[in-house]
């Protein structure tokens, strides 16, 4: 079977991405307990589907995929966090004032990606800075990253290496 038929690239394209952001919305908005806007969730699923649909010519091995999935996961998580501080502030309330007045609102308008997930977890405000407080925080939250992309990396390469089979 031609894995890299147009319908086939598409189809591995939209899991690969549905993986990348799911993973990467999933985990920001638990650690932060603040949603993310729509309009950057979007914008960044659909980057990830081009680059992947792009890359999706033939059958990739794991380390070719995670190297790019890891890489992804963690471009998303710090354009996650530009989105969440232009549309919540760092404190996790709106932003008013000068912000609002520049066109802000568009961005952040249409509510937010992860809403009910973010109010399971607590104010997100306190959250964040008792997380940030400790200096290894930062090196656990990259371990855990990259340990998450190296498993959704291998389940990706189990799932091209059946489709191949087929």
């Amino acid at each position: 079977m031609d894995i890299s038929a147009t319908h086939l690239r598409a189809v591995r394209a939209a899991l690969f991405t549905a993986i990348v952001v799911t993973l990467g919305t999933a985990s920001h908005v638990l650690l932060s307990g603040v949603p993310l806007p729509t309009a950057t969730v979007t914008a960044t699923a659909v980057a990830v589907f081009a680059l992947a649909y792009l890359l999706a010519g033939r059958e990739r091995g794991f380390g070719r995929i995670a190297a790019l999935l890891v890489p992804l996961e963690l471009g998303a998580d710090t354009i996650f966090t530009t989105g969440q501080h232009a549309c919540y502030g760092p404190a996790g309330g709106p932003v008013t004032g000068p912000l609002r007045s520049v066109g802000w609102d568009v961005l952040c308008r249409g509510g937010g990606v992860g809403t009910p997930l973010g109010h399971m977890t607590g104010s997100g405000a306190a959250r964040v800075s008792t997380l940030l407080a400790d200096p290894a925080t930062a090196w656990l939250l990259l371990a855990a990253h990259v340990g998450v992309g190296l498993l959704a990396a291998l389940w990706l390469h189990r799932g091209e290496r059946a489709l191949a089979q087929l």
